[in-house]
């Protein structure tokens, strides 16, 4: 099983370094959340904060690197009420200029 915290390691230590490394044109996401701990397919223990925490990573990473130019693409999820609310915490972080992880802001 995975956690968001191991999930958050493995993303910061290994993949958003080599993706700012190899300087993206554009950035295509495939928005899956069946990593939630609700799933229940899942091997995974992720929660909805850390969806929104990649969601702001990538977007950064695109920001910096290609204009921003980011699409996203709802993939799925088993468990509708994770799926939803995980997708609704994705889309405030792809569209608020505050860090969606923010205790502030207002994924929930």
């Amino acid at each position: 099983m995975t956690s968001g915290v191991r999930f958050r390691t493995a993303w910061s230590e290994r993949i958003l370094p080599e993706l700012v490394r190899f300087r993206p044109d554009f950035m295509i996401v495939s928005a899956g959340f069946d990593g939630h701990r609700k799933d229940p397919l899942s091997m995974m223990q992720l929660e909805i904060a850390d969806f929104a925490w990649l969601t702001a990573e990538l977007r950064r990473v695109a920001e910096d690197n290609c204009g921003g130019r980011l699409v996203s693409v709802l993939e799925g999820g088993y468990d509708l009420d994770a799926l939803a609310a995980s997708a609704r915490a994705h889309v405030v972080a792809l569209a608020s200029p505050r860090d969606p992880c923010d205790p502030a802001g207002d994924v929930a």
